[in-house]
């Protein structure tokens, strides 16, 4: 799938950059950068090791990937179905289960809300012939955003790239597919007060948080920490920690940009060049802010 990927020279004006590029992940038929790696996983199970079972903990991109993804396969092989447990935590927003009750109309779908839904859906992958969709240990998952790369970089040009960051897997992978092609783009990871195992490693202004207004960023281990910190130096980019105040200014920006209503998660990218730019940050060429997804 190729996003699409659009220029924005008033809003680069504003924030005084040469240009800037929006990536519309969240335009994807998957509706976020999840799209691109979890039905990816799903085929590979059922293609390579005929896996009908899958298990996955999430409370919003990832699991509106695998449930439309299983979806998908299930209205295209009715005589050959695949089943999906999805368990979320009993702290969700209302809103976002409703999101995934709302989607999850195929019976061969289950939510089950539970106290510890990782240890839960983690438990459910043990069981024979089930998978445990988790693409933050997936050792193939970064190379299913190379293409996301690519789409980004096709002109060669692109100077700079924004991605909201909770795992590390999209950044690793983007990552891997510039230095391996020798572009001279750097890596920008964006996190928040809440969670940031990874931008701690570069930003040291901000006061930590117990929560945030952007939900997408918790994974608090970060086992792709090591590999995505040394990616942000050979690009010589950055982390950026970013505030509730910054991601509600990002939000308004882009609004009045877009003309459409953005989330907090939409908008962190975009919240981390903001940041960027405030802390004296030099950015001389053109950028490129991944809307990752809802």
């Amino acid at each position: 799938m190729n996003t699409p990927q659009s220029s924005h020279p008033e809003l680069a004006k504003q924030l005084n950059i040469p240009s800037l590029f929006l990536k519309r992940e969240d335009l994807s038929p998957y509706q976020s950068h999840k799209g691109r790696v979890i039905p990816e996983m799903i085929h590979r199970e059922y293609t390579q090791n005929d896996t009908k079972k899958f298990a996955i903990s999430s409370t919003g991109n990832a699991a509106i990937a695998a449930i439309l993804a299983i979806k998908e396969h299930n209205t295209k092989h009715p005589n050959n179905l695949l089943s999906l447990g999805v368990y979320i935590g009993k702290r969700i927003p209302q809103q976002k289960k409703d999101t995934l009750t709302h989607l999850a109309t195929d019976r061969n779908i289950t939510i089950t809300q539970v106290d510890q839904p990782k240890q839960n859906a983690f438990m459910a992958g043990k069981e024979a012939g089930v998978a445990y969709l988790r693409q933050s240990t997936d050792g193939l998952a970064p190379r299913s955003y190379y293409p996301l790369a690519r789409e980004i970089t096709q002109h060669n040009d692109m100077g700079a790239i924004f991605i909201a960051t909770s795992s590390g897997t999209t950044a690793q992978g983007i990552g891997e597919y510039i230095t391996h092609n020798s572009l001279p783009t750097q890596v920008h990871v964006v996190q928040t007060t809440a969670c940031y195992p990874i931008a701690k490693h570069f930003d040291h202004d901000f006061t930590p948080t117990k929560e945030s207004l952007a939900t997408c960023i918790g994974d608090r281990i970060a086992h792709r920490k090591s590999n995505v910190t040394e990616i942000v130096n050979t690009t010589k980019g950055s982390g950026w920690i970013v505030s509730d105040e910054d991601i509600a200014a990002a939000q308004k920006i882009l609004e009045d940009e877009l003309q459409e209503s953005v989330t907090p998660n939409e908008a962190l990218s975009v919240a981390g060049l903001i940041k960027a730019k405030k802390s004296g940050w030099s950015i001389t060429t053109p950028t490129t802010c991944i809307i990752s997804g809802k």
